[in-house]
């Protein structure tokens, strides 16, 4: 039987209380000893003990440490409700293991990305048999922290998390990841801290997208993208950019890359951000009159400067030539822009898979890598 790991040391202490091994004012492991004889995180040895306390089997008192209740409950009537409630809505139809359920936690997600990355996990929890839910930070740190907390006190079983944007180290985070809590991070992954991550190789991605621009015979070359700092995606992205420049002949100059545009971040999309983004775009494009082509980090962006340079009667692709990250679904005719396309489903399946395979002890790299490729569209020549 497929029972969750918190449930077993449930049931080992409930046993040894119904067997009269454990007798009242009897010290119980600590959540370190149990995690340790359980080979457990102590996120699921503390879910076990709460729950015992709830079920009024044992004390925990601050600093001492827990201890079998004085006046012991009916455990008949614990184990009737414990089967009733690991039953009926727990079970997957026709098995008789128990549901697992996957948190998943992303800044915000649009059709050019994010959408079939859920679409990946979705696909791949129905797989196992497990139930997802779901919370929007909207890149607010605060409100990352606290789904985390949550989703671990409604006891889920693992959880697959996209970093927010310029995310330094999330305490909660940081926490589940040293206690081998399943945490599985998608699109990017977080420096310093060892947790399994699945994403595309967004160096290689940036090189090949410039590389590309290169073999069209564009020398001069400009990179645009939300701010980089502590945001691995956009730190690599720029790495390869810069890479494919030196590589071709051509190092880029710092004037040649933006990195202080907003609008592209989640719940900043609006009509203030844009026209101010766009007054920036601006200025970039008429401060440098050399540059021929822009590799843009995110679909957004790219839409930006494409109104941008159409508004001041240039020409795309003759004049100025753009490849971005990204673009939604185009199932007529040639995608607006050539693109890099992440394998977004095929990162949400791994990630679930990765959570399956710590589930079960079995070995997993640190690191996944999904292939990309180079989709060609409207906004390039030949």
């Amino acid at each position: 039987m497929d029972m969750p790991l918190y449930e077993r040391i449930f049931n080992y202490v409930f046993d040894k209380i119904r067997t009269g091994e454990w007798k009242p004012g009897d010290r119980v492991p600590s959540e370190k000893e149990l995690a340790e004889q359980f080979d457990v995180s102590r996120i699921t040895s503390k879910k076990a003990l709460e729950l015992l306390s709830q079920y009024k089997l044992i004390e925990r008192i601050q600093g001492k440490g827990s201890f079998v209740s004085e006046t012991i409950p009916d455990l008949h009537e614990i184990k009737r409700q414990r089967q009733a409630e690991s039953g009926g809505e727990l079970r997957r139809s026709g098995d008789e293991g128990h549901w697992r359920t996957v948190g998943l936690i992303l800044p915000d997600f649009a059709d050019s990305f994010g959408a079939d990355l859920i679409r990946g996990i979705e696909e791949q929890c129905s797989r196992y048999g497990c139930r997802l839910m779901m919370k929007l930070t909207y890149d607010n740190r605060e409100v990352e922290e606290a789904a985390i907390r949550s989703f671990v006190r409604d006891g889920v079983d693992g959880i697959v998390v996209f970093p927010g944007h310029g995310e330094h180290y999330n305490a909660e985070l940081l926490r589940l990841v040293l206690d081998g809590f399943p945490i599985v991070l998608v699109d990017r992954y977080l420096k310093g801290i060892a947790a399994r991550a699945v994403f595309t190789d967004n160096r290689k991605a940036a090189f090949d997208a410039t590389d590309f621009l290169l073999r069209k015979g564009v020398r001069e070359i400009g990179f645009l993208s939300a701010p980089a700092e502590n945001t691995s995606s956009i730190e690599e992205r720029l790495a390869g950019y810069t890479e494919a420049c030196i590589q071709g002949g051509s190092a880029p100059k710092t004037d040649h890359i933006m990195t202080n545009l907003f609008s592209s971040l989640p719940q900043l999309f609006d009509t203030q951000n844009v026209r101010a983004d766009s007054e920036t775009v601006k200025r970039f494009v008429q401060m440098n009159p050399e540059l021929a082509a822009f590799v843009v980090s995110e679909y957004n962006l790219a839409l930006i400067l494409r109104e941008v340079l159409l508004s001041m009667g240039k020409r795309i692709p003759e004049d100025y030539q753009i490849v971005c990250f990204d673009s939604p679904g185009q199932p007529f005719g040639e995608h607006m822009f050539t693109h890099v396309r992440q394998n977004q489903r095929e990162i949400g399946r791994r990630a679930v898979e990765t959570l399956y395979r710590m589930w079960n002890k079995e070995e997993t790299a640190l690191i996944h890598i999904v292939p990309h490729e180079i989709v060609v569209g409207q906004s390039t020549v030949g």
